[in-house]
């Protein structure tokens, strides 16, 4: 195959089939292939999907994989990269919609750029309202950044802040969002899987690492345009902006990315610096009177698996 485009889906089959009608025209039956797997939904998801895609005629085009359980995103990723052998892979949230000649945009970026070995498009709100997609690395540096969110401190270590400036052009990152990304076959080689011990939440970071450290790039590439309705498949998106408590697994994989990077001692580096950034912002909290920016009981939840032993 040339392309193999992966849709994890996890109790949203409408979001699922949404995202299929946007792919309507940019891929060619024989070329490319879609597979949608279900992570163990356990609500006739997947049944629900086997029907549309035999009624809207796209056996020759997409088939359905079923997840033995519910491992987290990159798991089903996983899944989905097993089931087919492609010189490239799409992995694309359920919550997406790919607009017209956004696919052959990235395909032409990693044509022209052997040495990329991951594209990622430009992520939108569906009134084209740009969404942080392209970043530096989480370093304990960028944990002190996020938690002050102040921008003289921005600008002192803007070296180390996280989301890239808003570019129209083309430029390298060090990791993309994969709500939707395109991955070389090579990568995969040589890098292997995702890692599965990250439920859901900086699978992505992680990847892209250990991507560059194989010796190919990451691309941002903004003239394939991706809208993202950010909180179709996770309540996360909705709980930040609420400052609601997130669900356990998102400090797992925080926890687990650091250590895997940095070390023990890194991460606690990083926790010890997310506190005085916060000490920061909660000063002028007070002096403003201003609601928290961080989440709701962050302050703890940093540290959980932090004990915990294997990978």
């Amino acid at each position: 195959m040339r392309l193999c485009i992966i849709i994890v889906n996890y109790r949203t089959p409408g979001l699922v089939l949404d995202a299929l009608d946007s792919l309507e025209g940019q891929i060619e039956a024989g070329l490319d292939e879609i597979v949608v797997v279900d992570n163990a939904s356990g609500d006739e998801s997947a049944e629900r999907l086997e029907r549309a895609i035999a009624q809207r005629g796209l056996s020759r085009l997409c088939r359905v994989v079923r997840a033995a359980k519910n491992g987290g995103f990159a798991a089903g990723v996983n899944c989905g990269i097993r089931a087919v052998e492609s010189n490239y892979y799409l992995f694309m949230n359920a919550d997406v919609i790919v607009r017209k000649g956004a696919i052959q945009a990235l395909l032409a970026q990693m044509q022209a750029h052997p040495g990329v070995g991951i594209a990622g498009p430009r992520l939108e709100w569906a009134d084209g309202t740009i969404q942080a997609s392209c970043f530096r690395d989480h370093t304990p540096l960028s944990e002190l950044l996020t938690a002050a969110r102040t921008q003289p401190l921005n600008q002192f270590l803007r070296e180390f802040e996280l989301t890239l400036p808003v570019s129209d052009e083309p430029v390298e990152a060090q990791w993309v969002s994969f709500a939707c990304v395109l991955i070389r076959r090579e990568v995969i080689e040589k890098v292997g899987l995702l890692d599965e011990g990250y439920f859901m939440f900086f699978e992505d970071s992680d990847y892209c690492r250990a991507t560059r450290a194989a010796g190919f790039r990451i691309r941002y590439c903004p003239n394939a345009r991706v809208v993202h309705l950010r909180g179709g498949i996770s309540e996360v998106g909705r709980q930040h902006a609420e400052r609601q408590r997130p669900p356990r697994y998102l400090y797992e994989s925080r926890t687990r990315y650091f250590r895997k990077g940095y070390g023990v001692l890194g991460f606690v580096m990083a926790n010890m610096l997310w506190y005085v950034g916060r000490g920061v912002s909660f000063g002028r909290e007070l002096v403003g009177h201003k609601a928290p920016h961080t989440w709701e009981k962050q302050w703890r939840d940093n540290w959980i698996d932090t004990f915990r032993t294997g990978t």
